[in-house]
């Protein structure tokens, strides 16, 4: 075996299990599925909680959220009659009906039926500002790699000799009706490291796509290169962006055949609205005799920012406990989406007399308020979210410039919140740094520390956990008395990018230490003790609560890993991996291997040691973490002696699941699990 301080490598026995498709590999994965069913089918509760949460799945009452494209709302749904889903549209007259009138576009069932394929859902791309034409993509069984297709909405049938592109991770764009943006697998040597185009091309209708001309190629190191069109009428521009690593990047104005550089920071983002170009900082930026400060949103003009005589307007300086969560662009106006305390407000701008006017909205404080343009050329409008914890989210139109909210859906109660109550609560981390996080209990919770107890946190990337209406864990949790806590630990973005960066790379053991801070501050309150303490977490969370399993096992009792970043050492080998060095380190450097091998859960589990038992999750057809993961953690456990429950889906991607089906399945596996492990009648 390896030890932790030790590369991993060549002689490590587990490696065939990173052959998704290896005979071995699948004969393992078979045999663990059937381990895992047998044991959960036996429970008598996971028959009846599967079908429950296959219901909520298939409800028709669940909001149909739609995106508007010149006049009509288009949404994606499924049912239990649509498994695979419809594509549809109405009016906004239609919309505005508790029955609306839809009209089928593309039937994945049928299609999927018809071609012999397993196709899932992958959106669509609308030649703007009011073109007929769309691009859809369609993955084999919900990966992230895609099949493009040109789509006529007013056929409503795929153009037989239109654009197409075989699957790949492509990134597609209009330049207009006949002619495309294209990043995608060209060949050898036209993909990054990390698996995305590494070259732009101009594609003309009626040409090959090898005769293609080459706009822009960024080097084999960097993430992606794109690039796309802003339609608006009068401000038309298009853009090239070279995406050097996760937080960094150069973007290109394109003009006349030639690329104009945009002298922004690196690690900001920035994007047009009409005549001004807006910057959201990362990072502290001097400039124009000023300094503005990291988390800041500023605008200034476009062309004189590009002629170097840019004055700024601050649109937005972080206070202490706040920080930017979103934007949201409409024809005259920015909606400005303000996480205060870990709860959002907004904020409303509008451009008057030449400079910006802002105005908060007064909403109610429900917690997660959420916004997207209902066509931000043509339009004012845009649709608002309002969601909490046991607060089932509504849907409004709103204008920007008026404070009138018209209703339009609203999601039913789909578990008993009756007597629920949300706190929000302080642990200190090991440092001293004062960690949130929200605990949903009844409010006859005893503290008595005998109350099953689930801890959920991701801790990465910028991601903001925020309160939210979880109808599934609501059903399977809450109403019988289980308690939800959702951690705001470092390296998510609740309070800005400083509370991101301070878990970047070396210093990512701080996430984990606010994660463990969380559960002992749980302890500490008498809301729960070790043995009825469970924690759950996917993706970059998957190798949080692995980094926590391997580091504190005596706080918990049950482990919910799900598609998971496990080995630390080739993670950066592995599919989309070598996209994350920015977040989390280069295993290749000796300097950054020694803190990556200090934390890398399959580095670090033992023989011998006392674990909670874990289960894992993942995906045969994740094409972004691979399930070489969690095979090998399990592989390597079971090896170990521990105790341990494992389920591969053969598709469904980095979700897991590829339908509502699998969902339910998938997540009924989950809760019966904690609901064993962590209930009243089990063993002491």
């Amino acid at each position: 075996m390896n030890s932790a301080t030790t590369p991993s490598a060549p002689d490590d026995p587990y490696l065939w299990l990173e052959e998704v498709d290896g005979a071995r590999a699948r004969a393992w994965v078979e045999g663990r599925n059937r381990i895992t069913e047998a044991e959960l089918e036996a429970q008598p509760a996971y028959g009846a909680l599967r079908a429950r949460l296959r219901a909520i799945l298939d409800s028709d009452e669940k909001i149909p959220y739609a995106g508007c494209h010149a006049g009509l709302l288009y949404n994606y749904w499924r049912d239990a009659v649509h498994a695979r889903g419809i594509w549809r549209r109405t009016t906004l007259d239609e919309y505005r009906k508790e029955a609306p009138a839809w009209e089928t576009l593309i039937d994945l069932d049928l299609l999927a039926r018809e071609e012999g394929e397993n196709w899932v859902w992958g959106g669509v791309t609308w030649l703007e500002p009011d073109g007929a034409r769309c691009l859809v993509s369609l993955s084999r069984g919900g990966g992230d790699a895609r099949v493009v297709r040109e789509f006529d909405a007013i056929e409503r049938r795929f153009v037989s000799d239109g654009f197409v592109l075989p699957e790949a991770k492509s990134d597609v764009a209009w330049i207009d009706q006949d002619t495309l943006f294209v990043g995608t697998d060209f060949g050898p040597g036209s993909l990054t490291d990390s698996g995305y185009p590494r070259i732009v091309k101009e594609w003309r209708r009626g040409t090959p796509l090898a005769a293609a001309a080459t706009v822009f190629e960024a080097r084999p190191d960097d993430l992606s290169a794109s690039a796309w069109v802003d339609a608006t009428p009068g401000f038309e521009r298009a853009f090239v962006q070279r995406q050097i690593g996760f937080y960094s990047s150069e973007l290109f104005l394109r003009r006349g055949g030639r690329l104009i550089k945009v002298p922004k920071p690196e690690d900001a983002n920035a994007f047009a609205v009409r005549d001004q170009l807006v910057i959201e900082l990362r990072s502290s930026w001097e400039t124009g005799g000023a300094i503005y400060p990291q988390g800041a949103l500023l605008a200034a003009d476009v062309d004189a920012f590009l002629d170097g005589g840019a004055v700024f307007e601050a649109l937005f300086l972080p206070a202490p406990g706040t920080s930017l969560d979103g934007v949201t662009v409409t024809r005259d106006a920015l909606l400005l989406t303000v996480l205060d305390k870990v709860r959002n407000r907004i904020v409303e701008l509008r451009r008057e007399d030449g400079r910006w006017q802002a105005r908060d909205l007064a909403l109610p404080d429900m917690g997660a308020l959420d916004t997207w343009a209902f066509d931000r050329i043509a339009s004012n409008r845009y649709f608002l979210t309002m969601t909490g914890f046991t607060e089932p989210s509504t849907l409004y139109l709103m204008e920007a410039g008026t404070q009138a909210r018209e209703p339009l859906k609203s999601m039913p109660a789909f578990f008993r919140a009756e007597g629920l109550q949300v706190h929000q609560f302080e642990a200190r981390s090991s440092d001293g740094t004062r960690v949130p996080y929200f605990a949903v209990m009844h409010r006859d919770t005893r503290p008595d520390g005998d109350n099953p107890t689930v801890l959920y946190g991701y801790g990465g990337f910028e991601v903001s956990l925020k309160p939210g209406y979880a109808a599934l864990s609501g059903a399977a949790w809450l109403e019988d008395g289980g308690v939800y806590v959702v951690a705001n630990i470092r390296g998510g973005g609740e309070f800005g990018p400083g509370w991101h960066q301070a878990a970047l790379k070396e210093g990512r053991q701080r996430a984990f230490d606010d994660f463990i801070g969380v559960a002992e501050d749980l302890i500490a309150r008498n809301i729960t003790s070790p043995r009825r303490l469970g924690i759950m977490g996917g993706s970059n969370g998957g190798l949080l609560v692995g980094a926590v399993l391997t580091q504190r096992p005596e706080l918990f009792n049950a482990v919910v890993c799900q598609v998971p970043l496990l080995d630390m050492r080739r993670y950066h080998l592995l599919l989309a991996g070598a996209s994350w060095m920015g977040e989390y380190g280069d295993p290749d450097d000796p300097a950054e291997w020694a803190w990556l091998a200090r934390y890398s859960p399959y580095h670090r589990v033992r023989a011998g040691e006392r674990y909670p038992r874990v289960l894992f999750t993942t995906s045969t057809r994740d094409d972004r973490v691979h399930p070489g993961h969690a095979r090998k953690m399990a592989a390597r456990m079971l090896e170990q002696g521990h105790d341990l429950l494992y389920w591969e889906n053969l598709e469904g991607g980095h979700a897991g699941a590829a339908d509502n089906a699998q969902t339910a399945r998938m997540w009924a596996l989950t809760w019966t699990f904690l609901r064993r492990q962590l209930g009243k009648d089990q063993a002491a």
